[in-house]
């Protein structure tokens, strides 16, 4: 009997063995889910870092860009206001020759080349740093450029026709910096 007992003993403990493995392949198919749901995540999450980490760096370029810019246009407007208070120096240099023009005694004829060279010299200085002259006569009145200071009846010219600059206006690069006093045609 001591046999048939261990037969006995022998087919339980198989059975056991055999319930063994199926509770453990229902315990790995759980983490193996687990285990796939958790990579799913870890990677979403990836793709998010990576995506804000790319954001970041664009955010970092677009402001490296706009600092060049405004550093630029910094450079090339510094002068402004000091170039502005200039341009009363060229006005009235401009002046006296217009009111040297009728003259004719020698002495009055050096004084007027004079003051040519010396509006000339001013004049290679102030384009030196991107100050222009503006060009308004025979063209339509702009009011970003022009002031209008009186308005003449003049029918060989269309209406709104700078026809005398009375003022020379100036720009500083691509930038106004005096609009031109100016009359126009009605």
């Amino acid at each position: 009997m001591k046999k048939d007992k261990n037969i006995d003993e022998v087919i339980e403990d198989a059975d056991e063995v055999e319930n063994i493995p199926e509770e453990n392949e229902d315990t790995d198919e759980v983490s193996v889910k687990e285990l796939e749901d958790k990579i799913q995540e870890l990677e979403a999450e990836n793709t998010h870092l990576k995506d804000e980490y790319l954001r970041a760096c664009a955010d970092s370029e677009n402001t490296k860009k706009r600092c060049a810019q405004e550093i630029d246009k910094n450079y090339k407007y510094a002068v402004s206001s000091f170039a502005k208070e200039l341009l009363s120096v060229a006005d009235n240099l401009h002046r006296a020759l217009d009111a040297a023009k009728g003259e004719t005694s020698e002495q009055f004829e050096q004084f007027r080349k004079g003051v040519e060279l010396t509006e000339s010299e001013l004049m290679k200085v102030l384009n030196k740093f991107g100050i222009s002259k503006m060009e308004p006569m025979g063209k339509v009145f702009d009011p970003a450029f022009h002031q209008v200071v009186q308005e003449v009846e003049d029918k060989t010219k269309p209406a709104g026709t700078v026809i005398a600059e009375l003022q020379t206006g100036y720009m500083i690069n691509d930038r106004l910096l005096r609009e031109a006093m100016v009359v126009v045609s009605k």
